[in-house]
Parts: structure tokens; C-alpha cells; sequence
């Protein structure tokens, strides 16, 4: 059974990589797109093979075809999309951030669930082979008891020496209120913070953010760090930014009985390397770059959760921790303090 999906959203990620890596998923039909423009909508519906276009979120959830819908609109209108697709029926994967606030999120998660739908959030390193791996061998207590978790996410241009601009389709990114407060955080941070969660199967709880940003000269940071406490007594520490053109993008792991990097692996994309040193298992497995493979997998994914009915690959419940980990880091960058993360309700 093929599962028929739609796009909300026709902007530059969705052109580059969203809809290329969604057309090489088995199981999976290619239905409909929206954009506000009519023309653009239509563009991009022949570009990538969908059937149909449309220039109202209404008609294209009235769809039938439609069983899933990709959220890839600003991001202050991810929650209301997402609700009004779980009202019509639609599953819903959306991209970072699910929402802006804790309790948009809180409200996606219970429209979703009282609607019958599923609900996931676009964190591809959860389909990365070299990632699965590593998260499996740490619940085995492959490296005894964890300590330090260490990730890093950069890209740049040499020469650079302040943030880059955003212009044209992802102009919207230059404003505090459509983002949710912080640039790089948001843009690539919160892949990194997903995938501790996900490798560590703890949860930061405490947070100390240092940036150059979220105070009266930059509303928006291009560099930010941050050093985290995780519920099962790990300690981390995190670092992005749009300024590191020569960065290493590496996970590391450190346990009591060894250690796990994932070489060149933080972004979400495809490739890199993956290393095991420890007192049983001592692995090394390079992995082959491909810029569209992960999306592949994360459609494939989805859809098998809505076919057995399983939860997605990174869920609202996922989305909504990191919503809580990225208001924390703006509330430490800006205050100086370091900041606790409450418990979730009961969802």
C-alpha cells in the first residue's frame, strides 16, 4: 500500500532535498503541493511529479488522495498547519521546529492523538545507520556508564565575519518572531541536541548557553554553545554555528569502558564515519555521502509507522523536548543563568 502525501510548503529546502528524497521512498505516491502562489505551487507540483496543486491549505486537506502531509511552511505556522491537517485526517510529519512554544506543541501532540493521526518531526540523524548503531550499542552497555556526550555543527565561507543575510524565499528566517528567537540554534542546533537524546537515551534537563546573540546589538546569534545536563547523569556539551567553514562535524561519546565518534556525521545528511573503541566491540564503518538519502528513509519510516501503527522515528513527544532545550538556551543566552527544564505533562 502506497501512502499518498502532500507538501505545505514550497520553498528552498523542500525544492532541494525534501521532494527529491521523498520521490526515491518505496511505498510512496506523490499527491499534491501548496504555496500561497498558485504559479509557484504549480512549478513546483511539475519540477518534482505531484498531481495537483494548490493555492488554499483547505482544498489540498480536502484531498482524498492526501493521506500525509509534510509541514515545511515558516515556522510560526508549522502548529497551525499541523492542526488543521490532524483535524482533516492527515498524518503529519513537520519540519524543526514542531512549534514555538511548549504549549503549541503540547496542543499538536493532543490534536493529533484525539484525531487518530500520527505526528513526527523532520530529525533524519534518527535514520543514519551509523547513528542507529551507535544508539544501540550505548542501551547494551557497550561503553559502560556514559559521561560526556560531545557534538559539534559548523559550515561557512572563509572570510566570513558576521552572519550570513538570509534573502529571497528564506527571508522570513531574518525575523526573531517566525523563527522562534535564534538562528543557528534552530537552523542546526537542534539536530545535534535531538541526536543526544537519541544516542544517550537520556534527556537534558539543565542547560548554560553562551552566543553571540539573544541580547540588545543581535537579536539573532551565528555562533552559539551550550553545556548540558542530561536525567541520566551525563554530562554534555554542544556547539553550532554558520561561521566554521573548516568545522569538524563530530559526535563523541565517552563511556567508563570506551568510546563512540561518529566522524564528519552531525549534519543531517548521509555519509561520514563511525568508530567503536571500547573493551568488547572495537568497529570502524564508513559510510558512502548522499545528500538525499536520509529523507528517503524518513519518508520510509513514516509511512511504516502509519501502516503498523508504530510511533514515528523522532515524535511530537521528541519535537517537544527539543522545543523545551531551545527556549531554555534563549533564556540562558540572554540572562547569563543557567536554566532547568521542567518535566512534560502527561501527554
Amino acid at each position: 500500500m502506497s501512502i499518498g502525501w502532500a507538501f505545505i510548503g514550497t520553498g528552498r529546502y523542500p525544492d532541494r532535498m525534501g521532494a527529491p528524497g521523498m520521490a526515491l521512498a518505496d511505498d510512496t505516491e506523490l499527491i499534491a503541493t501548496y504555496s500561497r502562489d498558485w504559479g509557484r505551487a504549480e512549478a513546483f507540483a511539475s519540477k518534482h511529479g505531484f498531481q495537483a496543486a494548490y493555492d488554499s491549505v483547505e482544498e489540498l486537506l480536502a484531498d482524498s488522495r492526501v493521506d500525509a502531509v509534510f509541514i515545511a511552511t515558516p515556522n510560526n505556522l508549522h502548529a497551525t498547519h499541523a492542526r488543521m491537517a490532524a483535524e482533516a485526517g492527515k498524518h503529519v510529519l513537520t519540519e524543526k521546529p514542531m512549534a514555538l512554544t511548549v504549549d503549541d506543541g503540547i496542543d499538536m501532540v493532543r490534536t493529533c492523538k484525539s484525531n487518530g493521526v500520527k505526528l513526527g518531526v523532520g530529525f533524519q540523524l534518527r535514520c543514519h545507520p551509523g547513528h542507529i548503531e551507535a544508539s544501540r550499542l550505548v542501551q547494551q552497555g557497550v561503553l559502560g556508564s556514559i559521561v560526556l556526550a560531545q557534538a559539534q555543527l559548523g559550515n561557512g565561507e572563509r572570510g566570513q565575519l558576521s552572519r550570513t543575510i538570509r534573502t529571497g524565499l528564506s527571508e522570513w528566517w531574518e525575523h526573531p518572531e517566525m523563527i522562534g528567537g535564534a538562528s543557528t540554534m534552530i537552523g542546526a542546533g537542534v539536530h545535534a541536541i535531538d541526536d543526544m537524546h537519541f544516542l544517550l537515551g537520556q534527556n537534558v534537563v539543565e542547560i548554560a548557553a553562551i552566543t553571540d546573540g539573544q541580547n540588545s546589538e543581535n537579536a539573532l546569534e551565528s555562533v552559539a554553545t551550550m553545556s548540558l545536563r542530561f536525567d541520566g547523569g551525563a554530562i554534555g556539551m554542544m556547539a553550532c554555528s554558520g561561521r566554521l567553514p573548516d568545522s569538524k562535524n563530530d559526535v563523541v561519546i565517552y563511556g567508563s569502558d570506551g568510546r563512540i565518534v561518529l566522524k564528519d556525521a552531525s549534519r543531517p545528511s548521509m555519509g561520514g564515519e563511525l568508530e567503536v573503541i571500547s573493551e568488547t566491540v572495537n568497529n570502524n564503518v564508513a559510510y558512502e555521502p548522499d545528500p538525499l538519502l536520509l529523507f528517503k528513509w524518513q519518508t520510509e519510516a513514516f509511512n511504516r509507522a502509519i501502516l503498523n501503527n508504530e510511533e514515528p522515528a523522532a515524535s511530537g513527544i521528541d519535537g517537544l523536548k527539543i522545543i523545551q532545550v531551545t527556549l531554555a538556551m534563549i533564556e540562558s543566552a540572554s540572562t547569563g543563568r543557567t536554566v532547568k527544564i521542567d518535566p512534560l505533562p502527561a501527554l
